[in-house]
């Protein structure tokens, strides 16, 4: 299958932490979910703004259906550690704020909008204020806002870290079938390791700058909830464990 976003030999360094992400490789396919783990420090959320173009790397190229990535592009999302809605702005206002700051927001991106925010279970608080919704609820929000321009590929650094167990696993399932619906790529960052066995097509864990060969994750979709209890989710979770720990 044709390459999708592909890192190459990608090298960068911060003058007051040194080399923090060293010569880089990483493939995606179209429609692929791909997981970054590692610990804290890693460089994993460098990598992911390198990918999506948030920062150039010193050595080496990023590229995008065969585009060199010099700064985002409109076909990118973006689902940040913290929501960031705009407290003075209704949940549905939130969720056009993409097409709000480029164009003429549109009945079709309304009704956009309105079906996002359905399939996220929201329906009811399309006029309600960010102040008004539950930490998962406003997270809902943003993954609704960051898919309303119909990206190919969205660039997600640990969204639901600050969610309680129940929710995240909650939005993990709204969230996949969300990017099946849409045929949306996810380049996902996370240290947990069952978040990313949930949610991957494949699994590239970073340690101290560098990047392991991918781990593909062979389980059925869609991914329900008691997968997480199963004999093969145990093993693949496993096996990244004692590869983060430096075991065989």
């Amino acid at each position: 299958m044709a390459q999708f976003l592909q890192l190459k030999d990608v090298h960068f360094a911060y003058p007051e932490r040194g080399v923090v992400v060293r010569d880089v490789s990483l493939q995606m396919e179209p429609g692929e979910i791909h997981c970054l783990i590692g610990r804290s420090g890693c460089g994993k959320t460098t990598l992911l703004k390198l990918a999506a173009g948030l920062l150039q790397p010193q050595q080496g190229q990023v590229l995008l259906q065969d585009s060199h990535v010099r700064a985002p592009v409109p076909e990118m999302g973006f689902v940040f550690q913290l929501p960031t809605l705009l407290n003075w702005l209704s949940v549905a206002d939130n969720v056009l704020l993409p097409v709000r700051l480029h164009a003429l927001v549109t009945d079709d991106d309304r009704r956009h909008a309105q079906q996002l925010l359905a399939s996220m279970g929201l329906s009811n608080l399309l006029h309600a204020r960010p102040a008004e919704l539950s930490g998962g609820q406003q997270s809902r929000v943003a993954i609704a806002r960051a898919l309303i321009t119909r990206p190919s590929v969205l660039f997600m650094d640990e969204p639901f870290a600050a969610l309680d167990a129940i929710t995240r696993d909650e939005l993990h399932q709204d969230f996949l079938a969300l990017c099946k619906a849409q045929g949306t790529s996810v380049l996902f960052v996370t240290h947990d390791i069952g978040e990313a066995v949930f949610l991957a097509d494949r699994v590239s864990l970073m340690q101290a700058g560098a990047i392991q060969e991918p781990l593909a994750i062979d389980l059925p979709r869609p991914r329900l909830a008691d997968l997480r209890y199963s004999a093969p989710f145990a093993a693949l979770c496993a096996q990244l464990r004692r590869s983060m720990d430096g075991g065989v």
